[in-house]
């Protein structure tokens, strides 16, 4: 009998090299979903703000995740560093080191016309000032950004009096910004953020400005749009709004100092895990 031939015969019903190339495949599919599963990643990122001969390190070595479909907030004292990790994070400005991965892009080093390009579509924000236009309407801020996309006037018109229903500011769509109250202002706000069904929404101090009961409306548009499978990224000084969210990642002088999740703290860099 030929060398080999009762080996094939035993697995007769097996081609060994498909069996591999099958499995490889399969491991390959298996990483790339969970690849595709992670929105927001940061290796050692930093942050150096530069005037004359002063130099302000606002971020130093921060290495921060978010997976698709998380509700992050973001805490930590004035000046620590929140709204400039933001900002990265949200492609309006670059990092002096390390990297970033915009679902699965490596953009640290990416031009402002690409990180603009790259931001349509896929990012929303929402400001503690509202930064609403004052001279147009309700309807025609919350039009902004599908005139950007070069999205069809027809198409426009539905989306955005879709979008205003949900939010329970239809009936203000002719009015304009100073005619509403700070709350019917973040909504319109909110709406203009998702107009473009972004996957990703940013959110500095949305209620910073707002009394409990319209603070409490916009932290519960948001929990609805997390529950329909939107990543938010929040930045707050409030700790009840912050334990709406899945995770809290508290910053201090440009660090992350620890992650709270289901309510215990680990501390970054160190075993140590407390209960609260």
């Amino acid at each position: 009998m030929p060398y080999g031939q009762k080996k094939k015969e035993k697995y007769n019903s097996i081609d060994i090299y498909a069996l591999r190339a099958k499995e490889k495949t399969k491991f390959k599919h298996i990483f790339t979903q969970l690849k595709i599963k992670e929105m927001i990643r940061t290796v050692n990122l930093s942050k150096i703000f530069r005037a004359d001969e002063i130099e302000t390190t606002a971020l130093e070595n921060i290495n921060f995740e978010v997976k698709k479909g998380e509700f992050v907030a973001i805490m930590g004292p004035s000046g620590c560093g929140k709204s400039t990790l933001l900002n990265i994070i949200g492609l309006l400005d670059n990092p002096n080191g390390g990297e970033y991965y915009f679902d699965g892009l490596e953009i640290s080093k990416y031009s402002e016309r690409q990180r603009t390009e790259l931001r349509k579509g896929n990012i929303g924000f929402v400001f503690q000032n509202f930064n609403l236009i004052d001279e147009l309407s309700v309807f025609e801020n919350v039009e902004l950004p599908l005139l950007a996309l070069k999205v069809k006037s027809s198409e426009r018109r539905t989306r955005v009096k879709e979008i205003l229903e949900k939010m329970s500011i239809g009936h203000r769509q002719k009015h304009f910004p100073g005619q509403l109250s700070g709350g019917q202002q973040q909504r319109v706000a909110i709406a203009r953020a998702v107009i473009t069904n972004p996957g990703l929404i940013l959110a500095d101090e949305p209620t910073g400005n707002l009394d409990s009961a319209n603070g409490e409306q916009v932290i519960q548009l948001l929990e609805k749009l997390n529950e329909e499978k939107t990543t938010i990224v929040m930045v707050t000084h409030s700790q009840d709004h912050a334990d709406r969210a899945h995770r809290i990642v508290n910053l201090f002088d440009g660090h992350i100092i620890n992650e709270r999740i289901d309510r215990k703290v680990y501390t970054i860099g160190q075993p140590q895990l407390l209960s609260l």
